[in-house]
């Protein structure tokens, strides 16, 4: 059949259809499990070109409704001709939304009116889809590789060519104003549709803008998906490529993928300064009298004068091309399967075919944390945030065993002993259409690439591996304590969650802190906070140990100091991974530690000593609650059981997900409990039982004998629990529950005799005559003059 030829004005966008097909995808994406994330400042409102890289056909549909959804601004798009060779409903919808052929005579032309009368254009100067996510040779120098001819190819200039154009124009349109020429200024505005001359000469006063912006998607999977199974019972013989795409496609939509559109510095297009070639130009487009004149330089020039104009305009344009192709590189959103496969394709270049375990892990986290510091890469959040990335080091990070798991099944990698094995087949030319299923490790590397820091930290982390200082990397993770602190306040400060945090009045720091002596007596004391509060609670004390020559780390339990809704989705298991992130950062500095909870910060701090870790020395454990004065705590599982049931059948949180708290400390304490958390700490005293008879060093229990909230025969069935000979109780004068906090009855003075019994039964001690604490014999001073967290960045 014959082509259809294209009428010489297009269509103009139906925006009844336009702003219906908007809501269908609007309703589409809340089906579908893809994470559309946008990251711009006023790009969406100043640009009107915008760019963007080209991985997979869903990709294609998500600009326009992005641009919509932010300024309310309709997009026009380019679609190769084949989709409008015949008169179909395919068709005749596209031309309605705003798309054009690719192969349209006057396609700038048109396209320019559009961006002139306030539409955005959409354009992926690739291309096609680029599956390798190789966009540059090995020089170094910006190609991608074309389907048609097999060759590697430069990217398209089209954008810079479009810009330059309605630059023109718009300087053509002012000078006619500043020449007074009324007739010709109103032709211009009934052509281009405006209202007013004063909107004519507004659109020609406005600079024309470039947006170059990035897509990542993360993670990248070719495992089997509903979508290709469906396709497949309709379909029969599809091809190879279809399989592939269907693979890609449909995880990317239906399996929690992470889709980040970061749009980049906006670019003018080329600035004409030689003094000759501005007045060929005014001179030349003195005689212009549309859009086609000037765009007719690049493809029919009439004399020498457009010929050269148009060879300039040539050049300029390979020069915007490379600018905007860098500036959409630069925007790729780093993710932890770029840093791994980054530093297995550089292994395997320099021959090196296997790493250790460790190393790996190692290497990997050192190189977040010094990514971290770049302000100028732009790193997924999942290397921002510590919950994601902080188990890095130990090997057990989700996201990293996804990544090894997809290369393992690839063939990629194998595991021998406590070592990662790298496969020759990492190396192997593959099929632009099977890359993605067969190597997707140098796909990753491709895309990360073209951020030449990304390689050389990785390099550098690599090297820093095999000699990096333990206390650095406590330093790191205390950091990430810390951060983990800003992640958790940013999220859970959402207005949805006002109905609670309106109410808070917890002012006090709730930060960790890490307290090092000017002169140290090499003992560190882990302090572990109570529900509800933050470390803060135990700042005070923690202040009065480092005079003492204690090094003191004190630990927030995930979920505090932020919103008692962060704090009702954390489990008592989060809690104790909060303590032992702390322990393993304190024993980097500190042989001996000694270990001191209250209430369920001292349940907590029994588990840790019923693992038996060599270096802890002692434990305390104040008003650990086992029984309530309050008879209505034992109904607590019952009003978690009935708020769950009314999760599952509707949309509420529950009957009551929330109690009030009447604290003694309102600067400190959450005022409202999390039904949810005080089941949690159910769970934790119910599995007391198990752990307690595993308690072997020396354990004081300490209690107010006339606690208003936990009943003092807590430490009583405590003691009755606790197998180990060295075990103390101290019942103490007091009609308060934080008798640590405010140090009641003399509470740190007997914690402190009793840390000093616990020292002198260590092995090789000796008193120290100025302040009659134990120190090891021959343990070296810790000389720092800070008391107060040591600077992350160091």
């Amino acid at each position: 059949m014959n082509k259809i030829p294209y009428p010489d004005n297009w269509y103009d966008i139906n925006t009844t259809l336009y702003n219906r097909s908007v809501k269908v995808i609007s309703t589409v994406k809340k089906m579908l499990s893809v994470k559309l994330k946008l990251h711009a400042d006023t790009q969406v409102q100043q640009g009107d070109i915008f760019l963007f890289n080209h991985f997979s056909r869903f990709e294609t549909f998500i600009p326009q409704f992005l641009i919509f959804e932010q300024t309310g601004a309709y997009s026009c798009a380019i679609a190769a001709g084949e989709f409008f060779e015949e008169d179909t409903v395919l068709a005749k919808y596209l031309r309605n939304v705003g798309v054009f052929p690719h192969d349209h005579d006057r396609l700038f032309p048109l396209l320019a009116a559009q961006v002139l009368r306030g539409r955005k254009v959409i354009i992926f100067p690739e291309g096609g889809m680029v599956k390798d996510r190789r966009v540059m040779d090995n020089q170094g120098r910006y190609n991608i590789y074309s389907r048609l001819s097999g060759q590697r190819r430069k990217q398209h200039t089209g954008a810079a060519v479009l810009a330059q154009g309605i630059e023109v124009f718009k300087a053509i349109i002012r000078k006619t104003y500043a020449d007074k020429n009324q007739a010709q200024l109103l032709r211009w505005k009934d052509e281009l549709r405006f209202d007013s001359l004063d909107q004519l000469l507004t659109s020609a006063l406005k600079p024309t803008l470039i947006i170059p912006s990035n897509i990542t998607f993360y993670p990248i999977r070719s495992s089997e998906n509903i979508l290709l199974t469906g396709v497949e019972l309709f379909a029969d013989n599809l091809s190879f490529r279809q399989t592939e795409e269907l693979l890609i496609e449909g995880n990317i939509m239906l399996k929690n993928t992470d889709m980040d559109i970061r749009m980049g510095i906006p670019i003018e297009p080329h600035k004409i300064s030689n003094w000759l070639n501005q007045y060929l130009l005014e001179t030349v487009t003195s005689r212009f009298k549309t859009l086609d004149d000037v765009f007719s330089l690049h493809t029919s020039p009439k004399n020498w004068q457009q010929k050269y104009l148009g060879a300039y305009f040539k050049k300029t344009a390979n020069v915007t091309r490379d600018q905007y192709m860098q500036e959409i590189y630069a925007n790729v959103t780093i993710n932890l399967s770029h840093l791994a496969s980054t530093l297995i394709m550089y292994c395997m270049e320099k021959g090196q075919q296997k790493i250790e375990h460790q190393c790996f892990f190692t290497t990997l986290y050192i190189a977040v944390k010094h990514l971290q510091l770049n302000s100028k890469i732009n790193l997924h959040r999942s290397l921002l945030n510590p919950i994601d990335y902080c188990d890095l080091s130990s090997g057990t990070s989700k996201r990293f065993e996804h990544f090894i798991c997809a290369a393992k099944n690839a063939d990629l990698i194998i595991e021998q002993e406590n070592c990662y094995q790298f496969l020759p087949k990492l190396l192997e030319e593959q099929d632009i259409d099977e890359i993605r299923l067969e190597n997707l490790i140098a796909v990753y590397d491709n895309e990360a690439r073209p951020i030449k820091a990304v390689r050389k930290v990785m390099i550098q982390a690599l090297d820093e591996c095999g000699h990096i200082d333990p206390q650095q990397l406590a330093n790191w993770h205390f950091e990430d304590e810390c951060r983990d602190l800003g992640c958790e306040r940013h999220v859970y400060s959402n207005r949805r969650f006002d109905d609670i945090n309106e109410h808070e009045t917890a002012a006090a720091d709730p930060s960790p802190f890490f307290l090092r002596p000017k002169i140290g007596n090499g003992i560190g004391v882990l302090l572990i906070h109570g529900l509800l509060a933050s470390p803060a609670e135990l700042r005070g004390y923690g202040e009065y140990l480092v005079q003492q020559g204690y090094t003191v780390m004190g630990v927030r339990l995930k979920g505090h100091g932020s919103s008692p809704y962060a704090l009702r989705d954390q489990t008592w298991e989060d809690w104790y991974g909060s303590v032992l992130r702390g322990f393993k950062i304190l024993k980097a500095h500190c042989k001996h530690i000694f270990v001191s909870g209250f209430s369920t910060g001292g349940a907590l701090a029994l588990k840790l000593a019923s693992e038996q870790y060599p270096e802890i020395i002692g434990v305390c454990a104040v008003a650990v609650p086992i029984k309530f004065i309050n008879p209505a705590f034992v109904l607590v599982s019952l009003l978690y059981g009935a708020n769950k049931i009314v999760d599952w059948v509707s949309s509420y949180d529950g009957i009551k997900p929330f109690i009030e708290n009447g604290t003694e400390h309102p600067l400190i304490n959450y005022r409202h409990v999390p039904v949810k958390s005080l089941y949690e700490l159910r769970r934790l005293i119910h599995d007391m039982d198990e752990f307690l008879p595993l308690c072997k060093i020396p354990i004081l229990i300490l209690h107010g004998d006339q606690d208003p909230v936990v009943s003092v025969n807590s430490a009583l069935e405590i003691m009755d629990k606790l197998e180990n000979g060295n075990r103390q109780l101290n019942i103490i004068d007091s009609n308060r529950h934080g008798i640590l906090m405010e140090n009641i009855g003399g509470t740190w003075s007997v914690i402190n005799d009793f840390m000093i019994s616990c020292i002198a039964e260590t092995k090789g001690v000796i008193v120290s005559p100025t302040n009659n604490i134990q120190v090891e014999k021959n343990l070296p001073l810790m000389a720092c003059g800070c008391d107060h967290p040591p600077d992350p960045a160091s």
